[in-house]
């Protein structure tokens, strides 16, 4: 497997982990799973060579996405890896706040199986577009 093709799923709700895992899966995209902020950022530290992007839920315990967004974005070492919030949280500001934190894509919840996959394979291609 490619290493363009490992995605890191950070959600507290593990229903939404399973099905994302699932959608991704069949689309030969390789998963990596967590259900914390700080366990997220202890797998992008050791993995950070092998990820490709991390979609990353808001809302959760402890450190929440914005928090682990502004971590990964903040360090030269895995600031490469493309981050796309992926929440029900759907108004303006926090589209924003996810922005200037460094959010690659914002994905509201609301979504099929589908539409995910396909936002995910547009955001690397258009990544490795950027990089050749």
């Amino acid at each position: 497997m490619s290493v363009a093709r490992k995605i890191l799923i950070v959600d507290d709700e593990e229903d939404i982990v399973n099905l994302t895992e699932k959608f991704l899966q069949l689309e030969n995209y390789e998963t990596l799973t967590c259900s914390s902020g700080s366990e997220a950022l202890q797998i992008v530290e050791e993995k950070h060579e092998d990820i490709a992007l991390v979609l990353l839920d808001i809302m959760m315990p402890n450190l929440n996405g914005y928090e682990v967004l502004k971590s990964i974005k903040s360090n030269e070492k895995f600031n490469h890896i493309l981050v796309v919030l992926f929440t029900v949280k759907n108004f303006f500001k926090d589209i924003k706040k996810g922005k200037e934190l460094g959010a690659d894509g914002y994905l509201v919840k609301a979504i099929s199986g589908n539409e995910i996959v396909n936002y995910i394979e547009n955001l690397l291609k258009k990544k490795k577009k950027e990089t050749n």
